[in-house]
């Protein structure tokens, strides 16, 4: 394009490929700039929106793309806040969703409707419109708290549930003031409500699982599973409009149903969470920004209700989380992100005052319209949202920094994973991806760079093609780990014998956890494991994992956990049981543990502090594993606790675990965990023998 072109066009400017560098721009600099001044880069989006906008330089318009963008990014964020919710922990804190949803409710009314009646001389019915807007809040903080790591502290949680509540009340509300303003509110009406929210509820949280898991299942394409997770998105949000709700409803709870098929450790989950950061939710916050004119507070009576309405929406949402602190006794930074993520003003609120200034409801002496919410209160509104969410940013940005800060010192005391160090072996094209994903399941949190994969040549065996295959499968493995946002060391050994390369590998390395798949058995006479994989759990004492997967591991609905007898009493027990939860939390997958009853006591008291779903069930017959048939369902998987000979926990039948899995499952995946052990004369990783720190 001629550069001539491009410096005479006029503002605003409508050349999308101009338009479109301007807002990439944006995008980019605004953090960097405003980072510098410690201002959250939301606030810095807000802003530049607010800047380039209408009532700025009116470099661009809100017109219908940035309108499309916005919402697309609106819903992303309440879509990412139901995905990313602990399942577990929000089902342990729904009664606490359900008070802080009536405290961030029932104060914004009472406080507004009084307001509205008493100082801003509304009438009733406006006066309720206007306490709604109070009422309900969009999670314009939440990403801070994303990038931030602390999106499954309680204080999130259940801000995030009752957000839920005190949004769907909110418009709830401003869906009968409407219809009684029109005077069409009568039974049928609330008939009506209660039939759609329920068909939509039963569609997105009992089907909308099904079709995912079906999907997940039998299409592994890249993009061809992200489209479908925006698919998702927007019908979830289709349905809530139809059910005449807001679409936010429908991508929160949208996100809820995909949340135990999208482990938090995979590959589409870290794209969901690029793309919706780097290009829709920003697209959101820019076009928030465009709305403030800052002209209008030329006129006192508007500069009135905006300071009015700030200030009531404000302290209604302090009040909120300050009840929710004292009650469920929370810290002074669990607070401030409850009320960061509760007090910004944007999406609700928006929409409630454009449809209450749409209402005529009649005309003055003048023949002008009477609005249910006059223009004051639509200029007070967007000077509302630029306040609240300034201060929301602030608020959930020092309580998660503090917050992040104590987690990361209680770690750096505490966790005896510390030098976590896991070795992937690879040698089969076609398994690489799903011993990639178990690593990155059981890994320790925040430690990106200590995966290890290996791939060993036989030198009796060599040849170029077998060192082309060999990096091709490494470089495939490195991949994989990249699109989950690790960084894995691929290593290539030559060595005439295959398990001491992995054993000397294990030593040089440190490894403590090893994952190998199960071999594929080309001859009859060869075992269940194999011969290689045999002398390996002989030569090698490292927490080893045998990964068979029959489907991916974010369709996987419970971990059948058989744990033998006195597993308690070994030196790898915290070592494999913590890999249990890690895997647990990061797939959203139940835990059901099957053991003595002297073992599920031990069991039942470490686990008890653990935000994991668990279930347990006595089994000692070791001798019968037949007896389980009945309890093995479709998406079931297998995690059983295996023994080495010498070990206290090791029992006979462990030889022949072979044919439970062959012969009754074997359309069921499974893992085979062999703990940790130390013999007298081994110094393997004798360092980081500590069982009672990782277990307090």
């Amino acid at each position: 394009m001629n550069l001539s072109i491009l410096l005479v066009t006029g503002l605003p400017i409508d050349n999308p490929v101009l338009k479109f560098l301007l807002i990439l721009l944006i995008i980019l600099f605004a953090p960097l700039l405003l980072n510098r001044l410690r201002i959250p880069h939301l606030l810095g989006l807000i802003i530049a929106g607010a800047i380039v906008g209408p009532f700025g330089f009116n470099l661009m318009e809100r017109d219908s793309s940035i309108i499309l963008s916005g919402t697309a990014g609106l819903l992303y964020i309440m879509f990412l806040a139901g995905l990313e919710i602990d399942h577990d922990d929000f089902k342990k804190n729904s009664r606490k969703s359900l008070v802080f949803g009536m405290y961030t409710f029932l104060i914004p009314m009472t406080l507004g409707i009084t307001t509205g009646v008493y100082i801003l001389q509304f009438s009733l019915i406006s006066s309720v419109l206007l306490a709604s807007m109070f009422a309900s809040h969009t999670l314009i903080a939440y990403p801070i708290l994303s990038k931030l790591g602390v999106t499954r502290n309680r204080a999130v949680t259940i801000t995030i549930g009752g957000t839920m509540i005190t949004d769907t009340l909110a418009l709830l509300v401003l869906t009968v003031i409407v219809e009684m303003s029109k005077g069409t509110v009568g039974p049928s009406f609330w008939i009506k409500i209660l039939i759609s929210l329920l068909i939509f509820g039963s569609i997105v949280l009992g089907l909308f699982p099904i079709i995912g898991r079906w999907f997940f299942k039998r299409f592994n394409d890249n993009v061809s599973q992200y489209i479908f997770v925006l698919v998702i998105v927007f019908t979830g949000a289709f349905l809530a409009e139809l059910a005449g709700i807001e679409p936010i409803i429908g991508a929160f709870l949208s996100g809820l149903s995909m949340n135990r098929l999208i482990p938090r450790t995979s590959a589409l989950m870290n794209r969901v969470e690029f793309v919706g950061n780097a290009i829709f939710i920003p697209f959101f916050l820019i076009g928030v920004g465009m709305l403030i004119n800052f002209r209008s507070f030329v006129n006192f009576e508007t500069i009135k209700v905006a300071v009015v309405m700030t200030i009531i929406a404000t302290l209604a949402k302090f009040l909120a989380a300050w009840l929710t602190q004292k009650q469920f006794k929370y810290t002074r930074d669990e607070r401030d992100i409850i009320f960061g993520l509760s007090n910004a003003q944007a999406a609700a609120t928006l929409a409630a005052v454009i449809v209450g200034y749409n209402v005529i409801t009649g005309t003055d002496s003048n023949g002008a319209p009477i609005r249910l919410l006059n223009e004051d209160v639509l200029n007070g509104t967007i000077f509302m949202i630029l306040v609240t969410c300034t201060i929301a940013s602030f608020a959930a940005q020092r309580g998660a920094k503090n917050i992040a800060l104590e987690e990361s010192a209680d770690n750096g005391d505490a966790d005896v994973m510390e030098r976590e160090r896991i070795l992937i072996t690879v040698s089969n094209e076609e398994t690489v991806d799903d011993l990639v994903q178990l690593s990155a399941s059981i890994k320790q949190k925040g430690k990106k760079s200590r995966l290890f994969a290996l791939n060993v040549i036989s030198t009796d065996d060599y040849d170029d093609q077998a060192d082309k295959d060999a990096r091709k499968i490494l470089e495939k493995a490195i991949i994989h780990a990249s699109a989950t946002d690790n960084r894995l060391s691929d290593l290539l050994r030559y060595d005439t014998d295959v398990v001491n390369a992995i054993t000397n590998t294990i030593k040089e390395q440190k490894i403590t956890y090893l994952i190998m798949g199960l071999h594929q058995k080309k001859q009859i006479t060869e075992s269940f494991l194999g011969n290689l994989t045999e002398r390996l759990l002989l030569q090698s004492n490292a927490t080893t994992l045998i990964f068979k997967p029959m489907q991916p591991l974010g369709t996987v609905s419970r971990y059948l956990v058989i744990v033998p007898d006195k597993a308690e009493k070994e030196l790898g027990f915290p070592f494999w049981l913590h890999k249990v939860w890690s895997l647990a939390k990061n797939t959203g997958t139940k835990i059901v543990f099957y053991s003595s009853a002297h073992t599920l006591n031990h069991l039942k008291e470490v686990c008890s502090k653990q935000s994991v779903g668990t279930e347990y069930k006595e089994f000692e017959n070791w001798d019968n594993f037949n007896t389980l048939n009945a309890e093995v369902k479709v998406n079931d998987s297998f995690l059983i606790i295996m023994s080495r000979k010498e070990n206290p926990s090791y029992h006979p039948a462990m030889n022949r675990i072979h044919h439970f899995l062959n012969n009754q499952h074997n359309k069921t995946g499974f893992i085979l965990i062999y703990p940790m052990q130390l013999r007298v004369t081994d110094n393997l990783n004798r360092d980081l023998v500590n069982p009672s720190l990782l277990l307090t």
